[in-house]
């Protein structure tokens, strides 16, 4: 997912590892009587690579560059998480990111647990062919510690299908005489990647957006056709999600990349806005379009917004601005903890990350089990398997939120930090299941 520093001062209200920690103590807090050993093996990565190579540039010279990967949890079964090239990338984002990667499987009820990775770099510099010898030395690099039953990687920000071929290929090289397609995940479909595993984030997400629309959860929207929606990010996931909310009868009415974003309270043209992207790079100066930045579309007067790009963009000092009646987060982390308190302050509902975009985790566990079984289904079989999946997420999740208000009005005081809310709920689900996996397995030795 596309991520870049649109905020500065901002941001500072939470780093990622923080916002992290708030959140799980957000949910620990609504679950009595955990043992502290077990939070601990919740709150820290179980293992963390970092590596250092050199590459050949195309001109000659070598450069040195660095990686790492994080596996934060096996406790449901084999890692999981992207593989992203980036030049902020760090240990402590990604290790965020894989705690973030946990909890999703754990809600979304698949067999993996959180794992994330990759190489500080900035593959805009970088030609295809640097970026293949970048790809090919860091996952020798790694070696056995990613594997089909042990860590499976897919893309992230700035890799791709094709980066995935040169993992699997490097991989397959290093393991010759094994079934390895189910090393990683969101390969090309004649590699054995599965139909729909492109779009299955955005799919997913307009899938759990109209459920719980559907389950009157949001005052004042009742139904997806002729909701206004605006999307901050017109990357990999951006784009499906606009194409998918128009689909179901929305109409997009404002858009942004990294350059900025544009507005028509009318309807965006979304072949027109493809094409002009392809052609001029940016989507600014679209004809027909207003100009706007991607900080001022988020305060676009609509009634979903989608922040499908950006971590900590909805923060202390923006929130109040916020005028969607529905938030929801397709990207990582978007809202900070001060960001959710001002949001539910103003009664607009937050449909969390963890819920919200975890159809791309969803079909990568899909394209997992057809790798091991020498499978490849149908995308119609596909989609109903993941609106299935993003479903049940979304009723779980409101019912336990309503049983958590239900004991806390049983309360005669709420102490609470931070607001009762979905994000809290399904976190609560995700916790739940995590510990007791760990009372089940037991502590070995």
């Amino acid at each position: 997912m596309e991520q870049s520093k649109l905020e500065q001062g901002s941001a500072k209200d939470s780093s990622a590892p923080t916002m992290t920690d708030i959140n799980l103590d957000r949910a620990l807090s609504r679950i009595p009587h955990v043992h502290k050993g077990f939070i601990d093996v919740l709150r820290y990565p179980k293992r963390v690579v970092s590596v250092a190579f050199p590459v050949e540039m195309d001109s000659g010279h070598v450069q040195v560059f660095k990686g790492c990967r994080v596996l934060h949890s096996r406790i449901l079964g084999p890692g999981k998480g992207g593989i992203r090239y980036h030049p902020d990338l760090d240990l402590h984002e990604a290790s965020a990111l894989a705690t973030l990667m946990t909890w999703k499987c754990a809600l979304i009820d698949v067999p993996f647990g959180g794992a994330k990775g990759g190489v500080t770099c900035n593959p805009k510099s970088l030609s295809a062919a640097e970026l293949r010898r970048i790809t090919r030395r860091f996952i020798s690099e790694l070696g056995d510690n990613i594997g089909p039953y042990i860590d499976i990687p897919s893309p992230d920000l700035y890799t791709d299908e094709q980066t995935m071929s040169w993992v699997f290929d490097t991989y397959d090289v290093m393991h010759s005489g094994n079934n390895n397609r189910a090393v990683v995940t969101g390969k090309p479909v004649s590699l054995g990647g599965s139909v729909g595993r492109r779009e299955a984030t955005g799919r997913g997400l307009c899938y759990a957006a109209r459920h719980f629309i559907g389950k009157h959860m949001v005052p004042g929207l009742s139904s997806l056709n002729g909701a206004t929606v605006a999307i901050q990010g017109f990357g990999n996931v951006g784009a499906v999600v606009a194409e998918q909310m128009h689909c179901l009868g929305a109409k997009v009415i404002a858009l942004s990349d990294s350059q900025g974003g544009i507005v028509n309270r009318e309807g965006l043209n979304l072949a027109e806005v493809t094409a002009y992207k392809r052609e001029h790079g940016s989507l600014i100066g679209l004809p027909g379009t207003m100009s706007t930045t991607n900080e001022a579309l988020l305060e676009v007067d609509c009634d979903v917004l989608v922040p499908a790009a950006l971590s900590h963009q909805i923060c202390a000092h923006n929130a109040e601005q916020i005028k969607a009646k529905l938030v929801v987060e397709a990207a990582n982390g978007p809202i900070t903890p001060e960001g959710d308190r001002i949001l539910a302050d103003k009664g607009i509902q937050v449909l969390p990350d963890i819920l919200a975009n975890a159809g791309g985790v969803t079909v990568s566990y899909f394209e997992w089990v057809q790798n091991l079984e020498n499978q490849q289904w149908e995308l119609d079989e596909v989609n109903d398997k993941l609106l299935k999946k993003m479903n049940k997420a979304v009723d779980v999740s409101v019912e336990r939120l309503k049983s958590l208000i239900a004991e806390e009005g049983a309360q005669p005081e709420d102490d609470h930090a931070y607001p009762l809310d979905l994000r809290t709920a399904a976190l609560v689900i995700a916790l739940d299941k995590l510990v007791a996996v760990t009372a089940q397995r037991g502590i070995w030795p």
